[in-house]
């Protein structure tokens, strides 16, 4: 892969908080950090197309003695749009659990089954992290 060079002008103050984020994150330079940031809006940009091809993980924290949330969390993965790839379940404590539940798809179809499972009465917290790369969707 070649390399292409190019300048950026940027405001003192912005060029030093930029780079206190650099050694706070632990890049080896500004080039470095640059590319995450040019990569991380590539991502959020193809998050917001419907039809892009992501893979994703839903983190849900959830009291697993809550009444049918335990059958509404499995018929929701069953159902989903978006392909389970795989799941891991945690146990925090007595009540809670953790679930991570990997999927692939349609951007549209992962936003879609994480906003299912943060919906049930239940779950405490959830998260989805999505990313770009997934294999074409047919």
């Amino acid at each position: 892969m070649a390399l292409e060079r190019f300048g950026v002008s940027m405001d003192a103050e912005l060029l030093g908080a930029f780079d206190r984020l650099i050694g706070q994150r632990g890049f080896e330079n500004r080039s470095e950090a640059l590319r995450d940031l040019v990569r991380q809006a590539l991502v959020a940009a193809a998050w917001a197309e419907d039809d892009a091809a992501v893979i994703g993980a839903v983190t849900i924290i959830y009291d697993h003695h809550q009444r049918q949330l335990v059958d509404e969390l499995l018929d929701i993965q069953h159902d989903a749009d978006a392909e389970i790839v795989c799941t891991t379940h945690v146990h925090l404590d007595h009540h809670h659990c953790m679930e991570v539940i990997v999927c692939r798809g349609a951007a549209k179809d992962v936003r879609g089954l994480a906003a299912r499972l943060a919906g049930l009465r239940g779950v405490k917290h959830s998260g989805l992290t999505m990313s770009g790369g997934a294999a074409p969707l047919p």
